[in-house]
């Protein structure tokens, strides 16, 4: 992968489950930092590759999602000189993080704090908003718009060597392990989500890099995976949402219970277990039967 850096940001102390990519680039340029409680650890790991504090000079969010960007704004404190590079209409909750925060919230419960931390406002003049056909930060690092996790969510192409950084737009891949689509309400779209894997597939990159987690050469394998996941898993949330709330809730926690098992050979029964408690399978479930009810009749679009 060139001299890029992935970055295992070690998140509560779990390894695995959460990267930030450093970019090899003249002016230093991260991808994704990942929440606040993990701050400490990414200042770490950018001072062990001699990114100091008026070093960085570009922050690239794929989307604002707090696993992915929650550290932003106690970033650009800590690194006055870099550029928040977001989508822009994302922009709005970096600069007034409160519904964000309190979206996240009803999501997570109790375990927000211990999870995600104090999310911090990104000041508005240190935001360089992104909008369709624009170009990146560098000229040959490429935005890309690649909705279907969430509308506003992007993909950067170094374009030097076809390295994709991914954020969640080609799922989840731990340790090896086959693709999981990760859909969480309220924002998944699933017909956005297949136009942007046939966008990736006529892109044809070299390998991508997954925030959750790490880099991948079997670029088509596993775009081709998840693309057959995201139909399978919604075919089956059809299905148990026309027959009923029992239907649903029990196939929601047969469904966690299966993505478990099948990860746990990859990654090891304790870490899956502790990956899922964080992101369970369940909330992806209900991602897509909120997508489904308010899109109710036949599939989408293939």
């Amino acid at each position: 992968m060139s001299g890029h850096l992935c970055i295992d940001l070690e998140h509560l102390g779990l390894e695995g489950a959460i990267a930030c990519y450093l970019v090899e680039a003249p002016e230093p340029t991260i991808v994704d930092p990942g929440p606040t409680t993990s701050l400490d650890r990414l200042v770490e790991a950018l001072a062990d590759a001699g990114v100091g504090r008026d070093d960085l000079r570009h922050v690239l969010l794929t989307h604002v999602h707090l696993d992915h960007a929650g550290a932003t704004g106690h970033l650009v404190e800590l690194f006055p000189r870099a550029r928040v590079h977001v989508h822009a209409d994302g922009a709005s909750h970096m600069v007034d993080p409160e519904r964000l925060v309190a979206s996240t919230r009803r999501t997570f419960g109790a375990l927000h704090d211990r999870l995600w931390g104090e999310t911090k406002a990104v000041p508005a003049a240190s935001i360089d908003a992104w909008r369709p056909g624009e170009k990146g930060p560098q000229p040959w690092l490429r935005p890309i718009h690649s909705p279907g996790h969430i509308d506003h969510h992007l993909a950067f192409l170094d374009e030097r060597d076809g390295t994709l950084f991914s954020g969640d737009a080609m799922g989840i891949a731990l340790a090896g392990g086959p693709q999981h689509p990760p859909t969480p309400p309220p924002a998944v779209n699933l017909p956005a989500w297949r136009r942007t894997l046939e966008e990736i597939g006529s892109i044809g990159p070299e390998r991508f890099g997954a925030a959750h987690f790490g880099v991948y050469e079997d670029v088509e394998a596993r775009r081709v995976q998840l693309r057959e996941r995201l139909d399978a898993l919604e075919a089956r949330v059809r299905e148990a949402v026309e027959e009923g709330p029992d239907a649903e809730e029990t196939d929601a926690a047969l469904f966690e219970r299966e993505v478990r098992a099948e990860l746990a050979p990859f990654m090891g029964e304790e870490s899956v277990n502790r990956y899922f408690d964080m992101f369970p399978a369940a909330t992806d479930w209900a991602g897509v039967a909120f997508y489904v009810k308010r899109n109710p009749g036949t599939r989408s679009e293939r």
